[in-house]
C-alpha cells in the first residue's frame, strides 16, 4: 500500500486526528515563507526579519517594525487553500479534534475550522498597550506609520514575536491534543522553531504522519511520510 492510501486508510478510520503545521501550509495560498528572503527584501530592508521581528526592535524601532509588518506579515488577498479546506471538513465530519498552527494569518478560521490554536498569535488581532482596545488588520493596514488608538497608546500585534514567550494556556492545551490524539499529521514545518517544534514529542500514538516537500529532523520517528504539496495530498479528504 502507498503512503497517500495509507494515510487515507488512518484518516477514514480515525476519529481523533490532531493536525500540527506550519508556513508550508500557507505558502500554497500565496504567503511567502518569510525566512525565505528574497532579493527584494535586502534591497528595502537594512535588517533580516528576525531582527526586525523580535521584541527588543519593536520598542526600539517601532516605525521601522510597522514598516516591515504591514508589507510583509498581513496578506489580506489570501485564501484558504485545499489543506485549510480540507482539515476544516474533516473537523465538521466529527475526525479532527484541532488544529494546530505556527501561522498567524487566520487562514484555519476563514476556511472553517473552529477549534485553531494559534501558537504564535494571529495578525487579526491587536491591541493597545495602554487601554487594551482592540483593532483588526484593516486599521493596522491604514494607519500611517505606527498605529495609535484613541488614547494616545501604540497598537500592538498579537503576534509573538522573537525573545517573548508562548502563551501558556495555549501551548498547555496543545500538548493535550497531541497526548491524547490518535492520528498526530504533522504538515508544512520544518519542525525547527522551537518550543513549537518540541510539541510532536508529546506523541505517544503509532501513526505519525509528516507532510512536507523537503527532509524534518523527525522523519525518522515518523510512521509515515508524505513529500507531496500538502494541497494536494490533503485535498483527496474535500
Amino acid at each position: 500500500m502507498g503512503n497517500l492510501e495509507t494515510l487515507k486508510e488512518w484518516v477514514t478510520e480515525s476519529d481523533n486526528i490532531v493536525f500540527f503545521g506550519g508556513a508550508g501550509v500557507s505558502t500554497e495560498s500565496g504567503i511567502p515563507d518569510f525566512r525565505s528572503v528574497d532579493g527584494l527584501y535586502n534591497q528595502e530592508y537594512d535588517y533580516p526579519p528576525e531582527t526586525i521581528l523580535s521584541h527588543s526592535f519593536y520598542q526600539r524601532n517601532t516605525e521601522e517594525f510597522y514598516r516591515f509588518y504591514k508589507k510583509k506579515m498581513i496578506c489580506k488577498e489570501a485564501k484558504p487553500n485545499k489543506a485549510h479546506l480540507a482539515l476544516a471538513k474533516l473537523e465538521a465530519e466529527g475526525k479532527l479534534r484541532a488544529v494546530i498552527t505556527q501561522n498567524i494569518d487566520g487562514l484555519h478560521q476563514m476556511a472553517g475550522s473552529k477549534e485553531v490554536l494559534e501558537l504564535h498569535g494571529s495578525v487579526h488581532r491587536n491591541f493597545c498597550t495602554r487601554c487594551g482596545k482592540g483593532f483588526d488588520a484593516d486599521y493596522i493596514l491604514s494607519a500611517k506609520g505606527i498605529p495609535l488608538c484613541d488614547c494616545g497608546g501604540t497598537i500592538k500585534p498579537d503576534v509573538v514575536l522573537y525573545e517573548e514567550g508562548l502563551d501558556y494556556a495555549t501551548m498547555q492545551k496543545a500538548v493535550s491534543y497531541i497526548a491524547a490524539a490518535e492520528v498526530l499529521i504533522i504538515g508544512g514545518t520544518s519542525l525547527t522553531v522551537y518550543p513549537a517544534a518540541g510539541l510532536a514529542d508529546y506523541y505517544r500514538g503509532k501513526k505519525l504522519v509528516l507532510i512536507n516537500k523537503s527532509a524534518t529532523s523527525m522523519d525518522r520517528r515518523a510512521n509515515l511520510v508524505v513529500t507531496e504539496p500538502i494541497g494536494e495530498t490533503l485535498g483527496m479528504f474535500l
